[in-house]
């Protein structure tokens, strides 16, 4: 009876891409050189104030961000993103706007004191 219970509590995904870590690996390497290999036409295309290596340095924190991740189906979900932003940036179905916004800080902090506050527009 404890062992049925176990067999069905331990249930198997079906796998997106990637059979183990090894593959899921080689898939997120092959994704990074292939950006690597078209930041000098995308800086070209898109006019960009940024150099090659900047934008390198850039593909570079991208991809550690999401060093920590440890499920492959995850990992694969991440990929498959990754290169449709890769199709949509080379086919250049994107605007300038779109890639600069990597460089802008998502959050901006919010005024703490009165007076910033107040130049600032709140309360």
């Amino acid at each position: 009876m404890a062992s049925r219970v176990a067999r069905s509590t331990a249930r198997q995904v079906k796998p997106l891409l990637s059979l183990d870590h090894g593959e899921a690996k080689k898939r997120v390497l092959n994704l990074y050189k292939a950006w690597y290999r078209q930041i000098p036409y995308i800086v070209m295309d898109y006019d960009l104030p940024r150099s090659k290596e900047q934008c390198r340095e850039k593909l570079r924190e991208k991809f550690e961000e999401n060093r920590h991740v440890q499920d492959i189906r995850a990992i694969d979900m991440l990929v498959i993103k990754g290169q449709m932003e890769l199709k949509e940036t080379v086919e250049i179905w994107k605007q300038k706007h779109g890639l600069m916004a990597y460089w802008q800080d998502s959050v901006e902090p919010r005024p703490k004191d009165f007076l910033s506050k107040f130049l600032d527009g709140h309360e």
